[in-house]
């Protein structure tokens, strides 16, 4: 069972994380939005390092970005920045790779996927103020995460057919798929007990879908692929990437909009992944180099 596991790894986890680890930046801008008019102002380039940094995610409660970052020997750790004395430092420097950093929800942690050398891929966690990391999933090969609350997740699961998502609960060790083919950008929806994903059903179909453990899974909107990162501003609007531009999507009126970027020309190209910081007053989006 590990032989097969490690073989699954080599074949799709490698190719996975080679695509990702093109050369980007993450640049922090001002949000601001009345209804659906969103605008992205004053762009700071929080990274600045040649290479890839990428995955950023918002500290709840503290001015912080954290984001997996390749140093020069291949290898990625976690780094975070801080938005107000506009500096950055280490959280993780280690012989292995860290990818997804997450801030637990007890604030305690930061969860990521830890790739080993043996290609093994575990997800753990790591405190907060740095320290070893203690494993928590080493049974399932997994890409993404996101925490429901302190003991359940949505799992990113790779296969040797087809990618699957997974309702996991760490208390119970109970496991169950609940879509297959998922997108990388599991969301938690603002003000709601309940996630998001997109599910891509075939290459012309992808759909934005909601979960909760009561009601199941429902369809928010149809998607014109690829539109593979999003997060929420509120429970409302949605923002998608779309090469360089910011898409925004209204639930309520299911209506669309285009955000305005006041950026340098050229700064802003192939945006992928994006978040919103929990004040909506910022947002973090990563860029091509």
């Amino acid at each position: 069972m590990l032989q097969k596991k490690i073989v699954i790894a080599l074949l799709i986890l490698g190719p996975l994380f080679s695509l990702a680890q093109a050369g980007s930046e993450i640049y922090l801008f001002n949000l601001s939005f009345t209804g659906t008019a969103i605008t992205l102002t004053d762009p700071v380039n929080i990274s600045n390092h040649k290479g890839y940094d990428n995955q950023p995610f918002f500290h709840p409660a503290s001015p912080l970005i954290y984001f997996s970052s390749f140093d020069d020997s291949g290898r990625s750790d976690i780094k975070y920045y801080n938005y107000k004395s506009n500096s950055i430092a280490n959280l993780t420097t280690t012989h292995e790779r860290e990818y997804s950093p997450t801030v637990t929800p007890d604030k305690k942690y930061i969860s990521c996927i830890l790739q080993r050398d043996n290609n093994a891929q575990d997800l753990v966690q790591y405190p907060i103020g740095g320290g070893s990391p203690s494993v928590l999933i080493n049974t399932l090969i997994v890409g993404y995460h996101a925490w429901i609350n302190s003991s359940r997740l949505l799992l990113f699961v790779l296969k040797d057919s087809l990618n699957e998502l997974h309702y996991y609960d760490l208390s119970s060790k109970q496991d169950k798929i609940i879509a297959q083919n998922p997108g990388r950008s599991l969301q938690k929806i603002p003000g709601e007990d309940a996630m998001s994903f997109i599910e891509k059903t075939t290459k012309e179909n992808w759909t934005l879908k909601r979960f909760d453990n009561r009601k199941g899974i429902v369809t928010v909107i149809a998607l014109i692929p690829p539109m593979e990162d999003m997060t929420w501003v509120t429970n409302r609007l949605v923002l998608f990437s779309k090469e360089n531009q910011v898409l925004v999507y209204d639930r309520v009126e299911n209506k669309w909009a285009t955000a305005i970027i006041n950026a340098d020309q050229g700064v802003i190209k192939k945006i992928t992944r994006l978040v919103v910081s929990p004040g909506m007053d910022k947002i973090a989006i990563v860029v091509a180099e």
